[in-house]
């Protein structure tokens, strides 16, 4: 696990909007996000999914597991709990315990397969649309205040890549 006191700075956002900026594969910027949530936050799991809001899916554009998450996985999110704060309200979503990943996550056995106990999940919008997430996985109680507003300065400077793809 990373030194959990490690906070994001200006210089982490500025890495990132200058890869933003350059010529890139959306991939090379999904991978400097990854690396750089888990050098501030951490997780076990991370993933970022695109919206598709005609049939209210998310795809999977990345994963740190492809072998128990691959890209290009779909899940219908429409008029669930989680799909109403975090896609229509547009509001960073914890599970801190077992129980509540269980009520929010189909997929819980898998989940927790993977010593995951708790999850965030952080909207990635764009003009009053939700793009898609970027979601972070660890241990039970791992996630702090702190945690969600560096993801909440991290998500927008995924966009550009969710609108190339």
């Amino acid at each position: 696990m990373p030194d959990r006191a490690r906070a994001l700075t200006l210089a982490d956002l500025a890495v990132l909007a200058n890869l933003s900026a350059s010529e890139h594969q959306p991939q090379e910027l999904y991978d400097a996000v990854d690396a750089l949530v888990q050098t501030v936050v951490g997780h076990k799991l991370f993933t970022i999914m695109r919206v598709h809001e005609a049939s209210m899916e998310v795809e999977r554009v990345h994963s740190s597991n492809l072998v128990a998450y691959p890209v290009g996985g779909r899940k219908a999110k429409r008029g669930t709990p989680w799909s109403k704060a975090v896609l229509d309200r547009g509001e960073v979503f914890v599970a801190r315990t077992a129980d509540e990943v269980r009520e929010a996550f189909d997929d819980y056995p898998l989940i927790f397969s993977l010593g995951v106990g708790s999850i965030m999940n952080v909207p990635i919008g764009y003009r009053g649309r939700r793009l898609g997430t970027m979601n972070i996985s660890n241990e039970a109680s791992w996630f702090r205040d702190q945690d969600a507003a560096a993801g909440l300065l991290i998500a927008p400077l995924l966009v550009p890549a969710l609108l190339a793809e």
